[in-house]
């Protein structure tokens, strides 16, 4: 037995030498794995199912605790359920921050002329839910997301761009492949490099590699990008008026590896702290305008077993929950 594997079954009060399993669960953690297709070895099944007990004991009060109008949103195991906190938070990378853009005008003066509610996805400016892996790429999907936002307007089509060619090509850039960058970075190189690939000739591979960049292949480019303030209204105004924009959050809690539905709000959550990328794709309201129920639609990476099919609505104009306005950015094409 590994050290990490005693270390993890002492936190969880158990002996190693005689693991105590709920049998109430046998068929629950079957079914868990053959819906995630987990293989494990004897030694590795042990301890992973003590830890996805927990986690599903977590799940359950925190569902238990919602149907009492605690929460506001739901949890259930997904394919995080056999990792223990300290190994999904190691999923996780700080994600440099550049100097916002100086802006000469303030956003109030717009919000009334926005819409209440918009959702990009709906309006063919959005591709599949896709899963980043084992790969830190999240920072290169939310750039392909915006960026093919914004090529849809200018041509009409929308054309799923490669992840692959930012994480192998990006490097000169800042970025580190599949272990940290972000989007700025990813529309530097775009910009610089004059172009970028569609999946469909420089497919995802969900590791580093060489550039393998072919211009004859490009399908997609940049004039311009824009970091926002870190203010919520400066994002509303992009995402309403420019489409789609990449963006950063605070996801190392639990409550948001086991997201299910409803509008996300973490007490514990950061306001600047940012550490996953994201694709801002709308924003709108549950309930009636007045109750305040208000959400941001973003897209994640994690394919559409998370969350709602892929993607969670988000606590708007709370404080930039999760640091959701800390680091939003978008491209232009002129």
């Amino acid at each position: 037995m590994t050290p990490a594997v005693f270390l993890t079954i002492l936190c969880f009060g158990v002996a190693s030498a005689s693991p105590v399993l709920d049998p109430s669960l046998d068929t629950e953690w079957q079914v868990w794995k053959t819906k995630y297709e987990k293989s494990y070895s004897q030694e590795e099944e042990l301890w992973r199912r003590l830890v996805w007990e927990e986690n599903m004991k977590m799940v359950k009060m925190h569902n238990g605790e919602d149907a009492q109008g605690r929460h506001g949103f739901t949890m259930e195991m997904n394919a995080f359920g056999d990792m223990t906190a300290e190994e999904y938070r190691s999923m996780m990378t700080d994600i440099p921050v550049p100097a916002a853009t100086k802006v000469k005008s303030e956003p109030n003066t717009l919000l009334d002329d926005l819409p209440k509610s918009e959702d990009w996805t709906k309006k063919g400016f959005v591709t599949p839910v896709r899963k980043q892996g084992p790969c830190g790429s999240c920072w290169a999907f939310a750039a392909t997301g915006a960026i093919e936002g914004q090529m849809f307007w200018k041509t009409g089509n929308l054309t799923t761009l490669s992840v692959q060619n930012l994480v192998d090509c990006s490097k000169p850039q800042g970025n580190n492949g599949c272990m940290q960058g972000n989007a700025y970075r990813a529309y530097k190189y775009v910009l610089h490099n004059g172009g970028l690939e569609a999946e469909e000739t420089y497919p995802y591979e969900a590791k580093e590699g060489p550039c393998r960049y072919n211009p004859e292949n490009s399908r997609a480019y940049i004039t311009e990008f824009v970091t926002l303030p870190a203010n919520e209204d400066y994002l509303m105004v992009a995402v309403a008026t420019i489409g789609p924009v990449s963006a950063a959050v605070d996801a190392s809690h639990d409550s948001f590896r086991f997201y299910n539905g409803g509008i996300y709000h973490e007490p514990n959550c950061s306001s600047y702290v940012t550490n996953h990328a994201v694709l801002v794709v709308g924003y709108g309201f549950e309930g009636n305008e007045t109750d305040g129920n208000n959400y941001w639609l973003i897209k994640n990476s994690w394919g559409e077993g998370w969350g709602i099919n892929g993607y969670m609505k988000i606590a708007k104009d709370r404080n930039n929950h999760c640091a959701i306005a800390s680091f939003a950015s978008f491209p232009n094409i002129f």
